[in-house]
């Protein structure tokens, strides 16, 4: 099952709608969803770096989503703020359990 989002309207609407979370290096944009699986988008803006840090980072963070236990029914935006393209793997692994973490006593109290 393919959990990404790759419609520009889908992630204006969660931008636009959706609940924030923050860590030093990202911001997850989050909204209900009437699906039961959830789907999420990568955004790493060209002011990062070329093609190749932010593929590189992308292909990361899928890596490491794909092994994290992501609450169902919601739609996410991962952002990456400026130094996250110079993390390492486990670096990035923390930040991103981090800020899920996060979003979970947020949102889903």
């Amino acid at each position: 099952m393919d959990h990404r989002l790759k419609k520009n309207s889908q992630f204006n609407f969660i931008y636009k709608k959706g609940e924030r979370v923050y860590t030093d290096n990202f911001t997850l944009f989050a909204v209900k969803s009437k699906f039961e699986i959830y789907k999420i988008g990568f955004s790493v803006s060209k002011k990062l770096g070329k093609a190749n840090k932010r593929n590189l980072l992308k292909r990361r963070l899928r890596e490491i989503v794909k092994n994290l236990d992501v609450p169902n029914h919601f739609n996410y935006v991962l952002m990456a703020k400026e130094n996250s393209t110079s993390l390492e793997f486990d670096s990035l692994k923390k930040e991103v359990y981090k800020i899920f973490d996060r979003f979970k006593a947020k949102v889903l109290k």
